[in-house]
């Protein structure tokens, strides 16, 4: 099984608002670039579609560490929250409805097929692939404004 490095980011500006989304991946040398946006939505919205369509470019199932600096994404599957929230009809504990659901169930197919692990990284810290993310995500939400 291969091992790919998958860093993402999501931004909005406002929220709900104008948003995009950016991924890096990066396996034996090679780099590619991910990047795209909508008109309206949310930042959580875009930081869970980085992930999704970064997972949905391998062509096969991989080992992936990934990165992200939304801690939404991180808890929500390293505290195994979205399990929780699958298997009580998309509801959270306080009863309340789980967000996004139709995006936290194209995760969880695709966590089916790849082992990710998930690592959360401070967002605007100097890190640099989540900067670059960073601006490739905001360059995406700058389309629709």
């Amino acid at each position: 099984m291969k091992t790919v490095e998958i860093f993402t980011d999501g931004a909005c500006s406002g929220n709900p608002g104008p948003g995009g989304w950016a991924s890096i991946l990066r396996c034996d040398g090679v780099e590619k670039e991910l990047s795209g946006g909508e008109k309206e939505t949310t930042n959580n919205r875009m930081e869970l579609t980085a992930v999704i369509k970064a997972l949905e470019a391998l062509k096969y199932p991989c080992k992936v560490k990934l990165t992200t600096d939304s801690k939404y994404v991180c808890d929500a599957i390293n505290q195994k929250w979205v399990y929780g929230w699958r298997d009580n009809g998309w509801r959270k504990k306080d009863k309340k409805p789980a967000l996004n659901t139709d995006l936290w169930q194209q995760l969880l197919i695709l966590l089916e097929i790849h082992s990710v692990e998930f690592l959360w990284v401070k967002g605007h810290n100097d890190h640099p692939e989540n900067e670059r993310c960073d601006k490739l995500a905001v360059a995406e939400y700058g389309k629709y404004l």
